[in-house]
């Protein structure tokens, strides 16, 4: 075990008997990536920081369960999904009212990946490196309005007057990207829109 395992662990036993400092540790490690990971489902920032707060306020309460060092981040990753599908699904009825067909097809990815996680078993940093990969593949244009859609969070409309293209134009792109990542990272599907987003 090295200094850092053995610095985390009786860091882990300090934080199950209630020691303050020791979930802050974890907040601290942790934060980020849940509000990144939840983001690239729910397309809101502040909401998504209020739900990685109720999820790390919920591992506060649920403590004593815990078993190990690794369940923190699976337990964590497991209730921000939770709630992402509550939310996605929530958005889909409101989607089917404004026939945005695009934002339809993303929910449905997304309800896909979701669906398909399992974070007791990740490997995110191997799989991080495969998905930055394949998103520096994806064609220019296309790649520049999956990174502004899915990682800075910007509507269709404010890409489309960015990059000075039609709105439709943003929805072939879009559609495009996530066809091919959906190829290319078929076996890894769970994890497109996660790992990009830990750093």
């Amino acid at each position: 075990m090295n200094i850092n395992n053995s610095f985390e662990l009786n860091l882990f036993e300090s934080f199950k008997e209630g020691d303050e400092t020791a979930f802050t540790y974890f907040y601290d490690k942790y934060f980020r990536r849940i509000t990144a990971f939840s983001v690239q489902f729910i397309y809101d920032k502040e909401e998504a920081e209020n739900l990685a707060q109720e999820a790390f306020l919920h591992l506060w309460q649920s403590r004593e369960t815990v078993e190990s060092i690794n369940g923190i981040q699976s337990f964590l990753y497991t209730y921000a999904k939770s709630k992402c599908l509550n939310m996605i699904r929530h958005n889909k009825v409101k989607d089917k009212f404004k026939s945005e067909v695009l934002n339809q097809k993303e929910r449905e990815l997304d309800m896909e990946i979701l669906n398909s996680v399992q974070f007791d078993t990740l490997e995110l940093t191997e799989l991080e490196r495969l998905i930055q990969e394949s998103i520096s593949d994806l064609p220019p244009k296309t790649r520049e309005v999956f990174i502004k859609k899915r990682f800075e969070n910007k509507k269709n409309a404010e890409i489309a007057e960015e990059m000075q293209v039609s709105l439709k134009a943003v929805e072939a792109h879009m559609t495009k990207a996530l066809k091919i990542l959906k190829t290319k990272l078929s076996d890894y599907l769970f994890l497109i829109f996660i790992l990009i987003c830990n750093n």
